[in-house]
């Protein structure tokens, strides 16, 4: 307030202080309220939604902004049905074949692996499906629905018991299916095939269930020992059938088939009661789960589905990794050691302890070599072990697979790339030099009834097997990402980019690369040579790349240098007297 306003104030005579007297004005007519744009809700209970009736709205509100039109929704289901027969057909066929040839075999390595193989199978589904229920709910929903939907005052029991109906016919239908093929292959009858495939496809669909109803518990231990358990079964009864074909293990280990039969359809019996009572028990549990449970397992989904889109596996990796250290949390930070790239070599030292379940794979693909001996297969026995340790080397190229897709990252380095993925290839290599000694007798053949390879020609094979395995991991991990700027390839499905096709083929090359005189019988030194060219241009000394931008850089340095020469031309020098 200003000093005149408060003079103003004091020289005005308040009423009733002696001063004149104050004349009536008139009446002020009271101002109309200003019109409400809204009501209050009156004091009642809400009205009670029908999830029948919300899920209704969803389903008119998705029909009603189709994308396709009737006739191209035919023309689609056309062409389904007549690939679904024509594979049906050619599959059937080879089953047939299959089974007349293997029912010509009487041998007691014959009748070992009919039954084990399936047994194995069935073990192997329990294992993946524990596996990917754990990994995606069961139950589970998208980012749009956990927005609203979830927030809203309804049942989620009944708005989510819908969710539960795919993850369990998907695993019945999967389990049951692959248990039945395999058993089919393998030359079963057709009660036994049976009996097989209705054990995996009850038991897949309880263990779904049981994990659908540790899910509002969010609780893992039981799912991961159950899951860690089956596939332990399942290895251990390849190592059976292995050993059983090698004439390790006498035959009588083995079961009859009728007592096997009855076993497999007691399971199966069993596994149906157990999946009603799971189901029960995770319906009464639906009304618990959080909504941040069921929104991580729907944004996977679709993060997955981009990446199956371009063929991306590599990126599905990253996806499933950075999962699993959100779910991990947080890792106790230590000092690292050294200089230079003896410093990044440490560091993959360190990650080898925080990750030791890695090793798991790397073990597993150091069984494949002696079964593919015991099988009598040696002539492949490079290329198929080659392919099992690329996918047992992966898991240990951390450092190089974000040193390739993080260029800002590499570029803080003061190394140069080749130098760089040298160093990231240490301790991968390292562990690769051992899977090779460790492999060296099933190359010998020692695995078999009799040797095929000498001393020196089994160690070179093995040792060439594993650079094999070793470039094939690198080529994997290094791969670019699919450019579609690129021309397009014209193909059956439509144009593609030529990098999405070439993706499904990564690792595959190099293995197959390297290993191709070995299998045609040239000498191991040609494999050598190959392996050593691959690497050289694996580590980027050929990278175009980083040739274009040191040239960029030299052009900056040249153009700098021809700068300052002109200015140092240009000076006028001081007048002397």
């Amino acid at each position: 307030m200003s000093k005149k306003s408060r003079r103003l104030i004091r020289a005005t005579p308040a009423p009733g202080d002696g001063g004149e007297p104050q004349t009536p004005g008139p009446e002020l007519e009271p101002e109309p309220e200003p019109e409400r744009t809204f009501h209050f809700l009156p004091d009642a209970p809400p009205v009670e939604v029908d999830e029948k009736e919300l899920h209704g709205l969803m389903k008119l509100w998705r029909h009603g902004r189709a994308t396709r039109t009737i006739g191209q929704v035919l023309q689609d289901g056309y062409v389904m049905l007549f690939s679904v027969v024509l594979l049906g057909a050619m599959g059937t066929s080879v089953v047939l074949r299959a089974q007349t040839g293997m029912a010509g075999c009487t041998t007691q390595a014959c009748e070992s692996a009919r039954l084990l193989l399936p047994t194995a199978m069935v073990l192997a589904c329990y294992a993946m499906a524990l596996g990917v229920a754990r990994l995606f709910g069961p139950v589970l929903a998208s980012a749009a629905e956990g927005f609203w939907l979830m927030d809203a005052p309804l049942s989620r029991r009944r708005l989510l018991r819908g969710r539960l109906v795919l993850p369990l016919v998907l695993s019945f239908l999967v389990a049951g299916v692959s248990t039945g093929l395999v058993g089919a292959l393998s030359g079963l009858a057709w009660t036994q095939v049976a009996a097989w495939s209705a054990a995996a496809a009850f038991g897949s669909a309880a263990l779904v269930a049981l994990a659908a109803s540790e899910q509002p518990r969010e609780r893992v231990g039981l799912v991961k020992t159950l899951q860690a358990g089956f596939a332990a079964g399942a290895l251990a009864v390849l190592l059976v059938v292995v050993s059983v074909a090698a004439g390790w293990l006498p035959n009588s280990v083995v079961a009859e088939a009728g007592t096997a039969t009855w076993v497999l359809a007691g399971v199966a019996v069993l596994a149906a009661v157990a999946l009603v009572l799971l189901l029960g028990l995770t319906l009464t549990r639906l009304e618990e789960i959080r909504r941040a449970r069921l929104v991580s397992g729907g944004s996977l989904v679709s993060g997955m589905q981009g990446a199956m889109f371009a063929l991306d596996f590599g990126l599905i990796r990253d996806i499933l990794v950075e999962r699993r250290m959100a779910e991990k949390g947080h890792v106790r930070p230590t000092r690292g050691r050294g200089l230079g790239l003896g410093a990044i070599v440490w560091r993959d030292v360190e990650r080898l302890k925080r990750n030791p379940s890695a090793f798991i794979g790397l073990a597993v693909s150091l069984f494949v070599p002696y079964a593919a001996d015991a099988l009598r297969m040696s002539q492949l026995n490079p290329f198929i072990s080659g392919l099992a340790l690329v996918a047992g080397l992966v898991p240990f190229l951390g450092t190089m697979r974000v040193l390739s897709r993080t260029g800002g990252l590499a570029r803080t380095f003061p190394f140069r790339t080749p130098q760089l993925r040298t160093a990231a290839m240490a301790v991968p290599a390292v562990l690769t030099l051992l899977w090779g000694l460790a492999a060296t007798p099933a190359f010998i053949g020692i695995a078999s009834t009799g040797a095929d390879r000498s001393v020196v020609d089994g160690l070179s094979a093995a040792m060439v097997t594993a650079l094999a395995g070793l470039m094939g991991a690198v080529r994997w991990v290094t791969a670019k990402k699919v450019d579609y700027q690129t021309p397009m390839m014209a193909t059956a499905g439509g144009a593609l980019p030529p990098g999405l096709v070439f993706n499904l083929f990564r690792g595959i090359d190099m293995v197959a690369l390297i290993t191709a005189p070995l299998i045609l019988q040239a000498p191991a030194y040609w494999s050598l040579v190959i392996g050593l060219v691959v690497f050289w241009v694996l580590r980027g000394s050929f990278n175009m790349e980083d040739l274009q931008a040191e040239q960029e850089a030299a052009k900056r340095e040249l153009a700098a240098s021809k700068e300052a020469r002109a200015r140092d031309k240009q000076r006028i020098p001081r007048p002397s007297r």
